[in-house]
């Protein structure tokens, strides 16, 4: 992600719950399309299974839609790939996860 991405850099407030550290730092965003004022957001989870999933996108959908000139926003979730902290996590969250 683009660090000076307005939209990125409101998506590093949104942390899980779970793991205490920011969808973005684990890699959970996979990708974000910005067409005039709609925005849609391709994220993950964790897990395919992950109990918290509903507020995590929640908060996602939220703090995109904060950014100035985001009317709309969809937030699409896959699990293609599967989320792999080897992956997807910067360094600095495989570290907190413990993941060398």
């Amino acid at each position: 992600m683009k660090s000076d991405d307005p939209i990125s850099e409101a998506l590093s407030e949104v942390v899980d719950p779970e793991m205490g550290i920011s969808v973005t730092e684990l890699g959970l965003i996979y990708g974000i399309e910005r067409k005039q004022g709609h925005v849609e957001v391709t994220m993950t989870l964790t897990s395919p299974g992950c109990p918290v999933a509903p507020e995590i996108m929640a908060a996602v959908h939220r703090a995109t839609l904060s950014v100035e000139d985001v009317e709309s926003v969809h937030v699409n979730l896959t699990f293609s790939p599967l989320w792999n902290p080897r992956i997807h996590a910067t360094e600095d969250a495989q570290m907190e996860l413990g993941v060398f």
